[in-house]
């Protein structure tokens, strides 16, 4: 692995795919010092249960359709929304058709490196 602080130029067989729930896995596609992106897909119907974590979310819903619930929030996303989840709050995703979408952390998520 390199270090944290050094330019980085990743292609896809950089990459490998890891399942984090049942129809929902992930791939980290670069990662530096303050922020880490990663993509994400979800087959229909599969559910990111309610989490919390320390770091800010900022995320791009690239295709396909999906719930997104935090408190006072409710909506369904279609591709070209985006979303902000702050450090802390409490979120969850359902699929409602195969999605694929891309999020941003900061800090980078350490626990996501591969």
């Amino acid at each position: 692995m390199r270090k944290m602080a050094e330019p980085s130029l990743t292609t896809r067989a950089d990459t490998r795919e890891v399942e984090m729930w049942s129809g929902v896995s992930r791939r980290t596609l670069n990662y530096g010092e303050h922020t880490s992106i990663h993509e994400i897909r979800m087959a229909r119907g599969s559910v990111v249960p309610p989490h919390t974590h320390p770091h800010e979310q900022t995320g791009y819903l690239v295709s396909g359709r999906m719930l997104i619930e935090m408190p006072g929030l409710r909506k369904e996303l279609a591709a070209g929304d985006s979303w902000l989840i702050p450090g802390g709050v409490e979120h969850s995703a359902t699929a409602r058709e195969d999605a694929l979408f891309v999020d941003v952390f900061s800090p980078a998520r350490e626990e996501y490196r591969d």
